[in-house]
Order: structure tokens, then C-alpha cells, then sequence
């Protein structure tokens, strides 16, 4: 699929320096970061379905550490 996007001037030349310093054309770092945003949004969604979630359990950090602490030998 292709897909045209104006990017302001600033953004454009930014974009242009890092693919000469790297040999990469535009589309892959524009790629790279699409693929980032789409992961970080999902992973969002998640964290806000369960924060939603009147099920979910909701402990204190304080319990948490407990939980993960290693247990101390006797």
C-alpha cells in the first residue's frame, strides 16, 4: 500500500539527515516509527482496559514488593 503524508519542514529535514547518516530511505525509519506508535498504543489500550476492569484485582505496591521479595532463609 502506498501512502502520501505532508511533514512540516523541520520534521522533513530532520527525517532526511538521519537517512543520509545511515543509508536507509525515508520509508523505513517512517515505517519504524509507525510500527512503535501502533505498539505503544495497543500496550496503552490494554493498561486502560484493565484499569477499567471491575474485576481485575487492584493491589498496593506495598503488597506487591512483598510478593516479589525473595524470601528471607531462616
Amino acid at each position: 500500500m502506498t501512502i502520501s503524508v505532508r511533514l512540516p519542514g523541520p520534521t522533513a529535514k530532520a527525517l532526511d539527515q538521519v537517512c543520509r547518516a545511515t543509508d536507509r530511505p525515508r520509508s523505513y525509519f517512517i515505517l519504524k516509527a509507525l510500527d512503535r506508535y501502533l505498539t505503544e498504543q495497543a500496550e496503552y489500550q490494554v493498561a486502560l482496559d484493565r484499569l477499567m476492569d471491575k474485576d481485575d484485582t487492584i493491589i498496593s505496591s506495598k503488597e506487591m514488593r512483598a510478593r516479589f521479595e525473595p524470601r528471607k532463609s531462616r
